[in-house]
């Protein structure tokens, strides 16, 4: 076992499995990992307790309405802790990272379209105390995005 992470083989191996398809039967996820079901179930609900793993539905934003996608890269003049409390807060906010580099804070905004867009960035993001400079990075296609941590 990975003592530092908690997880063994059959954790990744199990976890890889629920990325594939989070609603797996048991029996059929234990063949797959080499366990008993119920084996199965007691490793699956023991990752869920502990926060390893959340099954959840993952949707693609451009299906649910949500066609305008931007990154925002922001500078703040106080606690950049502060700051992103206050961003996380914003529901229209789905992703903030304090980061090292050319910004603060890393934070991803999807929306309706660009009117909403404006309107959540001048009536939401700039009026949180302490944001000095804010960078706004528009998604023209993505490429790439996946949630498959932890099994490798």
């Amino acid at each position: 076992m990975n003592s530092l992470h908690g997880l063994d083989e059959v954790d990744k191996s199990l976890i890889e499995e629920l990325q594939i398809d989070g609603r797996l039967a048991f029996a059929t996820l234990a063949p797959r990992v080499g366990l008993s079901e119920a084996a199965t179930r007691q490793r699956v609900n023991k990752l869920l307790e502990r926060g390893v793993v959340q099954v959840v539905a993952v949707t693609d934003p451009t299906m649910v309405g949500l066609r305008h996608q931007a990154m925002v890269g922001i500078n703040v003049d106080t606690d950049v802790r502060e700051v992103a409390t206050q961003l996380a807060k914003i529901e229209a906010v789905d992703y903030v990272v304090i980061a090292a580099g050319r910004y603060d804070l890393l934070v991803e905004v999807f929306c309706a379209d660009q009117e909403q867009f404006v309107n959540i960035v001048n009536d939401q993001i700039r009026p949180v105390d302490g944001i000095r400079v804010l960078e706004i990075l528009t998604y023209l296609s993505l490429v790439k995005q996946t949630y498959n941590w932890g099994s490798a």
